[in-house]
């Protein structure tokens, strides 16, 4: 598979971020395309199909998901001999007590709650792309 490379000819590094929102998808998309290239699924299955065709190197997946929920996407993902070097980070409204070690016990490498902090947001991931190279 080649890889995108941007005007100084370094490849970009990959996030496919994984929203049934559609406004909260564009969102996010429009915070990272500056400098990741970054694709996009509404559901779970479309998720996996994404990350087994992409092999993004993040992904900022939401855990309410039509399909297939964000749990089963992560689990599915750290499971997956060819997946399971992808950074995985929960971007969710499940804020209760226990979600978070739910998320990481799923196969998450982050947890973050919405609404996000949008310098939390591009660390979390900065340390992400960083983590899965």
């Amino acid at each position: 598979m080649t890889e995108p490379e941007t005007t100084s000819g370094h490849t970009r590094p990959r996030v496919l971020v994984v929203e049934d929102v559609d406004l909260n998808r564009e969102l996010l998309e429009q915070l990272l395309e500056d400098t990741y290239d970054v694709r996009s699924a509404a559901d779970g299955e479309a998720a996996l199909a994404e990350a087994r065709a992409w092999r993004p190197h993040v992904v900022l997946l939401d855990l309410s998901l039509p399909k297939l929920d964000g749990w089963a996407v992560a689990r599915l993902i750290r499971n997956d001999r060819e997946l399971a070097s992808m950074r995985v980070v929960a971007l969710t409204a499940h804020a209760m007590c226990g979600e978070r070690e739910t998320a990481l016990a799923a196969g998450c490498d982050a947890y973050l709650t919405k609404p996000v902090d949008e310098a939390t947001l591009l660390e979390v991931v900065r340390r992400a792309v960083e983590a899965a190279r």
